[in-house]
């Protein structure tokens, strides 16, 4: 659980985020690494705020990328 001090940093500075899923190639989600605020790409390459329905969409795209990805590598062998 993020500290009141963390907390005021992220206010201060701004968050830190780093990348805690690959969802697409294009497509992210990240986390504060200070108060753990998730956030995600949008369908514009913006962040947006990591909500339960993005989650959702999120993972039925990995679903959908992982299963062509893995298509065509069985295509091109």
């Amino acid at each position: 659980k993020p500290t009141p001090m963390k907390k005021f940093l992220c206010n201060l500075f701004g968050h830190h985020y780093t990348v805690s899923k690959n969802v697409t190639s294009h497509i992210k989600e990240y986390a504060c690494v200070h108060c753990g605020k998730q956030v995600t790409t949008d369908a514009s390459g913006n962040l947006s705020l990591l909500t339960p329905e993005l989650k959702d969409i999120n993972k039925t795209l990995e679903n959908i990328y992982q299963r062509r990805h893995k298509h065509s590598e069985h295509q091109m062998a």
